[in-house]
């Protein structure tokens, strides 16, 4: 602790030591007036002894104090704890606002939305520097995926076969990885064209089961699926990616001949669907990290995977001023929930 900090943390010592000396010389001073006053304006000379009405008006002041401290000190420590708790979950447009006459407060306020500004502003270099080099990937990577197309032949032989498919897999992952950061990019840039139109959003989900046909069935993965017919209004291609990454995640991380429950219903006027799988789930200190960029749970990256496809989810269910959320009740592996308002379904 250097000196500077050391000097503020003593005067708050001191304050704190200078309030409750007052508060316990108020109480006595407060005993002694009421008790004179009560005898001399009404010739009245209270049996009760002077320790017990000191304790009773130690326990009102002190109520008042509390109340005090509560609403001028810890109201401020409050307010900062849950703008913290949202800088966690990677919100970096909160303020820590405060109205407070402690200057020791009001200084660690300033500076959190400091921090708050400098995080912010590497969040969007980092942004900006991913999405223009993903960008000159693209060109080079698709030249290495055609000409290793073109080098497949019935020639070759099983060693060079090998070599080449392992390129074109490799190849085909770098894009997928390229793609799903400039899509990411265009998302939180809002700078995609987001055209909704109406269509069935139970279907959309059925599709995307049949399109991991080929991942599923080699676990012997079964579906427990419950889906209501719902219309829905929204930007259809954008959230196909939706789906596809919350059932991509489902099959990757369940054990062979499990199953997986898929639910869809309607709420109100909200859109609800669930997805829960029994595989090994995420640590509880993960699971706020859940949906931050190139995070993963498995840290020794076993898992195929980069981290992107929570993030990019999350961004296109809020473009449709949706939520998604881990349920942390779930304990047989993980079950996300996705809520979709429906305020713009055309009926």
């Amino acid at each position: 602790m250097n000196k500077k900090n050391k000097q503020k943390y003593i005067r708050l010592q001191v304050y704190f030591v200078l309030i409750v000396l007052a508060e316990v010389l108020a109480t006595i001073s407060i005993s002694f007036i009421v008790q004179f006053g009560f005898k001399k304006l009404f010739g009245y000379d209270s049996s009760i002894p002077q320790s017990i009405s000191i304790f009773g008006l130690c326990l009102l002041i002190g109520y008042g104090f509390f109340k005090f401290v509560d609403h001028f000190i810890f109201e401020d420590i409050r307010k900062l704890s849950s703008c913290m708790q949202d800088v966690m979950t990677g919100d970096f447009s909160v303020n820590a606002s405060t109205k407070g006459k402690i200057k020791e407060i009001n200084e660690l306020c300033e500076s959190f939305n400091q921090m708050v500004d400098e995080l912010k502003s590497m969040d969007t270099l980092q942004s900006d520097f991913v999405s223009n080099v993903s960008h000159e990937f693209k060109t080079p990577i698709n030249a290495i995926e055609g000409y290793a197309t073109l080098l497949q032949d019935e020639a070759l032989n099983e060693d060079q076969t090998l070599y080449v498919d392992k390129i074109l897999l490799n190849t085909k992952r770098l894009s997928d990885l390229v793609g799903n950061v400039l899509l990411l990019s265009k998302v939180e840039n809002s700078s995609i064209d987001s055209k909704k139109s109406e269509y069935r959003l139970d279907e959309q989900i059925r599709q995307s089961i049949l399109y991991l046909e080929d991942k599923w069935t080699k676990k012997n993965i079964e579906f427990d699926v419950e889906l209501d017919n719902i219309t829905y209004y929204g930007c259809r291609n954008l959230l196909t990616h939706v789906w596809n990454n919350l059932l991509d995640n489902a099959v990757k991380f369940s054990p062979e001949n499990e199953i997986i429950s898929l639910n869809l219903t309607k709420l109100d006027d909200t859109a609800v669907f669930s997805i829960g799988d029994r595989g090994p789930g995420i640590p509880k200190d993960e699971k706020l990290h859940v949906f931050h960029k190139f995070y993963q749970s498995d840290s020794s990256h076993k898992s195929e995977g980069y981290g992107l496809g929570l993030p990019l989810t999350k961004q296109i269910v809020e473009l449709h001023n949706g939520t998604i959320e881990l349920d942390s009740n779930y304990t047989e592996g993980c079950k996300f929930i996705v809520k979709l308002p429906m305020c713009d379904t055309h009926e």
